[in-house]
């Protein structure tokens, strides 16, 4: 697509500043191949870190400006990260609302200093999680008179409304009657529930255009009935979506690069046993719990090993619960350097999706970053849960049980460590042929016609 003029761009994206750390991300895998296709793309996150105390200092200013190397392969290929003032903040408490709060206000005395320094945008596209970068990337855009993409990458409020379900983790009376207040404050039909609902329609009808990363976003706006042959106002005709995926360059790049961290040299890992491997968060939400209790069912199997990589609040209560069981056949690796995962996913031979099938509605998708890494390591996949336009199931390249109980997952896990060698390969093979649809060179183009 050839360009009339080189086009300013500015991603807007509160967690971001991860991004930055990791050298990769959606947004950071987005200014790369934009600014290849001769784009000018700015990025613009908090200065601080999601769910951590460290921080980028920015001094006594309200942003700090970086130029970031975004291309591996060529050095001239800069662009500028941009780091707005906040507060650290751990946790769900009062810290992260104060957070959100601080980069939404800082954002607009920001944007008129960048204007000054960059020139005046010809486009933003501002990116969820929380709904007040959305509404900051609007107003902003109105007052220079240029579109606004609002990016839906998580359901707000729909993933508060899933959260104070009474009964999740909640055992004892005590605890359900606090789910039930919280549920009443802060719950779809409390009336703090009812004006985020309303903020949220604001967003989708004000945006220019709305991209979601998981392909059931129609159905949301219809299941609310915001589009327009139901009598709301949401246009579907300006609804698009864009997976999550993986630049697979630096995916091969990485897995080449992999002896160079130290996690890759562990035994377990490089061992010649059946690997079944999950990387990502352990907590409540992810149900983590399952897995020990699969492996439990396979203790009598010693060619298995299950290994997990990644951390949370429930990691600590779950390796006690692996030494009580006395299993020696999963292990808690612990956090790692992202960029080591390309390296791990290489080395596995069987890669997990844990959900809880009750907690979320997944009828409408899912974009799981780790499921794109999965399928471009060349590894099937098995998943806990059954999820809505199946890209598991799309692709052939692993199995998806509804509700899976640990007993089920554990023979699943013996029925592709027993498979003949040609049926397993064809798992793989369509693992990693998925994968570069969803590689983001590919997702970049996507962008841009919608651009």
């Amino acid at each position: 697509m050839r360009l009339m003029t080189k086009k300013k761009i500015w991603l807007i994206n509160h967690y971001a500043t991860s991004m930055y750390e990791n050298r990769g991300g959606r947004h950071f895998w987005f200014a790369k191949y934009l600014k290849i296709k001769g784009y000018d793309p700015i990025v613009i996150c908090a200065n601080t870190f999601h769910d951590s105390r460290d921080f980028v200092d920015v001094g006594q200013s309200k942003y700090l400006v970086k130029s970031v190397c975004i291309n591996n392969r060529d050095a001239t290929d800069t662009a500028p990260f941009v780091f707005v003032k906040t507060i650290s903040a751990q946790g769900n408490g009062f810290r992260r609302l104060l957070n959100m709060l601080l980069f939404y206000k800082n954002l607009f005395p920001v944007s008129k200093k960048l204007v000054r320094e960059y020139g005046k945008p010809d486009i933003i596209l501002a990116s969820s999680v929380h709904p007040l970068t959305l509404v900051a990337g609007i107003k902003i855009a109105q007052k220079m008179n240029i579109p606004c993409i609002c990016e839906i990458r998580d359901l707000w409020p729909e993933a508060i409304f899933a959260y104070f379900d009474p009964h999740r983790d909640t055992p004892m009376l005590s605890q359900r009657l606090l789910w039930w207040l919280k549920k009443m404050l802060f719950g779809s039909h409390s009336l703090l529930g009812k004006i985020m609902l309303k903020g949220e329609y604001w967003i989708y009808n004000k945006a220019s255009k709305l991209i979601f990363t998981h392909e059931g976003g129609i159905d949301y706006i219809k299941e609310k009935k915001w589009d327009i042959d139901s009598g709301g106002e949401v246009d579907i005709n300006k609804v698009f979506h864009i997976n999550n995926g993986v630049d697979l360059e630096e995916f091969d790049e990485l897995v080449e690069k992999g002896q160079s961290f130290d996690i890759c040299s562990d035994s377990d890992l490089n061992s010649e046993l059946f690997r079944v491997v999950y990387i990502g968060a352990i907590r409540s939400l992810n149900n983590i719990d399952i897995l020990v209790e699969t492996a439990l069912y396979l203790k009598d199997f010693p060619d298995i090993k299950i290994l997990i990589y990644g951390d949370g609040n429930k990691r600590e209560g779950l390796e006690t619960k692996v030494k009580d069981l006395g299993l020696k056949n999963i292990y808690f690796k612990g956090k790692l350097n992202k960029q080591a995962i390309p390296y791990i996913l290489s080395k596995s031979s069987l890669n997990m999706v844990i959900y809880p099938q009750s907690q979320w509605n997944w009828t409408r998708g899912i974009s799981s970053n780790k499921l794109f890494e999965y399928m471009a390591s060349g590894k099937p996949i098995l998943s806990s849960c059954k999820m809505g336009y199946s890209i598991v199931d799309k692709y052939k390249c692993g199995i998806e049980i509804a509700n899976a109980s640990p007993e089920q997952l554990a023979k699943e896990i013996l029925r592709f460590r027993n498979m003949a060698k040609d049926e397993y390969e064809e798992y793989c093979q369509n693992a990693r042929n998925g994968a570069k649809d969803f590689d983001f060179k590919v997702l970049t183009e996507k962008l841009i016609s919608i651009l």
